[in-house]
């Protein structure tokens, strides 16, 4: 899985030492030398035009430890810019390799370029992806996961196995076709499938019997919500996006798009194969694909019906929701435990409230949050602000409570202040689920609800063992509300995880800021970046 990172990407690495060295030369390297292609892909029984990396669809998972540095060495073989993102990945003080257009500049193509990540403080299951030009419907994502350190303790015995499990719906058309269809400002249709580790049918996960093993599952497609459960097994959830839960049973499980869970399942039945089963939630159609779990020595077949899920009620999904908190007792990437840190006895210092848009305009669809409609800027965010180059965005743009006007273009960013505590509060008054990330944090995910959110709603809150992520859902006709502590500086992308409506205007920038400039806050930009738009020319300062 691991690679000595090759060609051009040695001196880069040479380049970059020097600044880890200062602040984590008691970390562990891991080095990763990933080539990303083109490549012909069948996953729906057509030829597709697929994103590979190493030749590989899915991409290879990342293995690491808590605060490893990863030495990603990507090589562009592609014939259009590209750009990889770490869901869920935080990188503390370090948004310049957040991997989002707002922040890094793409890799052009036939070049390559090395992040330099560090994993720091973080446990759990994640996914990298693509997150330029609509190449998320072609492939080039992967699993991501970060195992505790020896010596902390972890809330269940080590499995038997660790598998990853991506699923996400599927189009059998071109990336480039639904890019050119989201261009010319139509909807996409309703997606033709639903994939299992890059399969329709036939993912197999191996077991023997009387064992015990982990799946991450991540939903890694564009826009629909899926159930995941297993024929005849029970699931017992024990992580979320970095997040030790308490171990509840599951039959089956709602994962929204972008989010990761951890279950371990016991291989307790006669042994033989049964169904693996993904299918779509809160749609008119209910899309399904299967894969196999096989008992070591099985020579029967999976049979029987396919084992029906929930389809379309809002309140299973938002009941589950609910029963999914924090084990305080458990310890996450530090020795002490989970709970110590009691977000419920802190003081708000703002609250926002971000409500979702869709209308037309210049007759084209767009989607934005507080009427703003996203639009890149020709320069990412992040650089303007380093190399001070005024004239790309203004601070502000974007209101920080609905404002009720029609939706209108530009590039919306919001300040917030660096070590502050606040309030999120995601309202949706649309007729489909929605799924929210924020790159560079996770957050207490404190209450939940049908109808309109108001200040009493927080009696209602979970102020005790709240679960802490980073992509959170919001049910239709209502909102969602989350506590996040701001100690990462830098320009964070937020997200709708909706993939056509982020990529048509969902999205804003929070900009975590601070007027120091010590590195004990932000790192300074690194000394290996490609440099577009308005920064080119620009000299990286010294390290």
């Amino acid at each position: 899985m691991a690679a000595a990172a090759g060609r051009s990407g040695g001196t880069v690495l040479l380049l970059c030492f020097s600044f880890f060295a200062l602040v984590t030369a008691d970390s562990p390297y891991r080095f990763f030398d990933w080539n990303v292609t083109y490549g012909d892909i069948y996953p729906l029984g057509v030829r597709q035009q697929g994103i590979l990396i190493n030749g590989q669809f899915p991409g290879p998972d990342i293995h690491s430890v808590t605060n490893d540095n990863l030495i990603i060495n990507v090589h562009n073989s592609l014939d259009e810019p590209f750009l990889i993102s770490w869901n869920g990945v935080q990188n503390r003080r370090n948004s310049y390799v957040d991997g989002m257009y707002g922040t890094t500049c793409p890799i052009p193509p036939r070049t390559n370029y090395t992040y330099i990540l560090q994993v720091k403080d973080q446990i759990g299951s994640f996914y990298y992806f693509p997150s330029l030009a609509f190449h998320k419907a072609a492939g080039g994502f992967g699993g991501i996961r970060i195992l505790s350190r020896p010596g902390i303790p972890v809330p269940f015995a080590d499995p038997a196995g660790d598998y990853t499990v991506l699923i996400g719906d599927w189009y059998k058309s071109n990336h480039t076709n639904l890019k050119a269809r989201l261009d010319r400002g139509r909807k996409l249709p309703s997606p033709d499938g639903i994939l299992i580790n890059g399969r329709s049918n036939g993912a197999t996960l191996n077991v023997e019997k009387g064992k015990t093993y982990r799946l991450r599952i991540s939903n890694v497609g564009l826009q629909n919500s899926l159930n995941f459960r297993i024929q005849n097994h029970r699931m017992k959830l024990v992580e979320v996006e970095g997040t030790h839960t308490m171990q509840t049973m599951f039959s089956s499980l709602d994962v929204h798009v972008g989010q990761s869970y951890s279950v371990l399942i016991t291989a307790d039945q006669s042994p033989r194969d049964y169904y693996v089963v993904a299918s779509s939630r809160f749609t008119d159609k209910i899309i399904t694909t299967t894969g196999i779990l096989r008992y070591s020595g099985s020579s029967t077949s999976a049979s029987g019906p396919i084992p029906g899920g929930p389809t379309i009620q809002i309140d299973w999904s938002l009941n589950q929701a609910r029963a999914i908190r924090t084990n305080l007792t458990a310890s996450g990437p530090r020795p002490n435990p989970q709970g110590s840190y009691h977000y419920g006895l802190i003081p708000l210092i703002r609250t926002i409230v971000f409500g979702s848009s869709a209308g037309q305009i210049n007759g084209k669809q767009k989607y934005g949050i507080n009427s703003v409609s996203f639009v890149p800027a020709d320069t990412p965010l992040k650089l303007a602000d380093f190399f001070k180059i005024s004239g790309i965005y203004k601070i502000n743009s974007i209101s920080d409570k609905p404002t009720g006007r029609g939706l209108y273009l530009d590039t919306s960013v919001l300040q917030v202040a660096y070590r502050t505590f606040i309030e999120i509060v995601f309202e949706n008054k649309e007729n489909i689920v929605q799924s929210y990330h924020l790159n560079g944090y996770s957050f207490w995910v404190v209450g939940m609800d049908g109808g309109q959110w108001k200040t009493g709603s927080r009696n209602g809150y979970n102020l005790r063992d709240a679960v802490s992520r980073s992509t959170v859902q919001v049910y239709p006709k209502s909102w969602t509300a989350i506590y996040i502590a701001l100690d990462n500086v830098g320009m964070w992308n937020l997200r709708s995880e909706f993939w056509a409506r982020q990529y048509l205007g969902q999205q804003l920038y929070l900009r975590v800021f601070t007027t120091s400039t010590s590195l004990r806050d932000e790192y300074p930009i690194p000394k290996n970046s490609h440099l577009c738009g308005r920064a080119k020319g620009q000299h990286t300062r010294p390290l």
